[in-house]
């Protein structure tokens, strides 16, 4: 595709070789029967992460995977739409339409470039999707033109505190130390990953979000339970229990 962004591409061709190791996941959050957030699968009771009534609103998902967080919305009345890069991803979530029975568009296309029209959706939500694996700088934009005036942009990604103390080798949890600058933060390239990924500091967040029409009403710091579980190794529950790993920005479209 002309014009395509080399980390679009990249991470593209990672999540389609990615993409069977996490139809069993999305196969459990599809049945579940309440929704549950980020890495340590917080529940929504704890974390309040969505508004509490989404029934008729227009929904995106940026970065849906198998698409388990629009299912959670249609439930609750919403009209849902899901986009991922990856089309073995959105191969897993038709599959799982069809097992449960639940219907809604799935686009192919990257966050940073997407095909609907402006003022189009009430919410605009990601976690760990357009999040951390599109540019913020072109992404953020985006989500902003396909909100309505007074829709919210919700999404949740890793702390900057966690990028900062997280060593390089995949399986390695995060230190108490920091090992890399928090000035500069932007593009991150690990040694043994052709995936990339993105993170801003807090400030240039809020500069990037308010410079797009966003005003912030919330971040919310994630903390998992004493006997919470995770499978990913890059940070321990002693950790995520002191510091927060995890953060959910709320926005709202002025």
């Amino acid at each position: 595709m002309t014009g395509t962004a080399d980390h679009v591409l990249r991470n593209r061709a990672a999540w389609d070789r990615w993409a069977a190791d996490y139809a069993g996941p999305g196969l459990r959050r599809w049945a579940a029967a309440e929704p549950s957030w980020g890495l340590w699968s917080i529940p929504e009771a704890q974390v309040g992460l969505l508004s509490a009534d989404v029934a008729g609103r227009d929904s995106i998902e940026l970065g849906c995977g198998t698409g388990y967080i629009s299912a959670w919305l249609a439930r609750r009345g919403a009209r849902p739409a899901g986009l991922d890069n990856s089309a073995a991803q959105l191969a897993t979530a038709r599959q799982l339409q069809d097992r449960f029975g639940l219907r809604f568009p799935l686009v192919h296309a990257s966050a940073e470039r997407v095909p609907f029209a402006d003022a189009s959706f009430d919410l605009a939500i990601s976690e760990y999707g357009a999040s951390i694996w599109c540019d913020p700088y072109r992404w953020i934009p985006e989500a902003a033109r396909l909100l309505r005036p007074g829709g919210e942009l919700i999404f949740l990604l890793n702390s900057v505190l966690l990028m900062l103390t997280v060593p390089d080798a995949e399986d390695q949890p995060a230190t108490d130390r920091l090992l890399r600058p928090f000035f500069g933060m932007h593009r991150f390239e690990w040694p043994d990953d052709e995936s990339v990924e993105f993170h801003l500091g807090h400030g240039d967040m809020i500069r990037l979000l308010r410079g797009c029409g966003l005003e912030v009403e919330d971040l919310l710091e994630l903390r998992p339970g004493p006997g919470a579980t995770t499978t990913y190794p890059f940070v321990t529950l002693d950790w995520a229990r002191r510091w927060p790993c995890e953060e959910v920005w709320k926005a709202r479209k002025r």
